[in-house]
């Protein structure tokens, strides 16, 4: 199974961007889905995750500015992320969850959020 993340890019302070990850070579749908940041020199941390009944988990430090959807088609994410502030900035990876056969990482997309 190979997840592949598009998205990310250089954007402004109070600017927007829409990250997308698609899974390939996959019989089975992840039970969750969830996107991951690791900024330099810190360690990768939880941004969102959802799951396949759609519930939904946020970092404090996204709420109200980041939403995670899965999209139409089999182990599709999206996260799209509004008011993006600097400390936005890092590199984002998807990751999916399955029971029984454990978990599987993207590649990671570099968002940079200038002041």
């Amino acid at each position: 199974v190979q997840l592949q993340a598009f998205g990310g890019g250089l954007v402004q302070a109070g600017g927007s961007l829409r990250l997308s990850c698609a899974a390939a070579g996959s019989s089975f749908t992840f039970d969750t889905m969830a996107w991951y940041r690791q900024a330099p020199g810190k360690e990768r941390e939880l941004v969102a995750s959802i799951t396949r009944g759609t519930s939904t988990d946020y970092a404090d430090s996204v709420k109200g500015r980041f939403t995670i959807s899965r999209g139409n088609a089999k182990n599709t994410v999206y996260l799209q992320m509004n008011k993006l502030k600097p400390e936005d900035t890092g590199i984002y990876y998807c990751k999916g969850d399955k029971r029984a056969w454990g978990e599987f990482w993207g590649q990671g997309t570099q968002v940079t959020v200038s002041s």
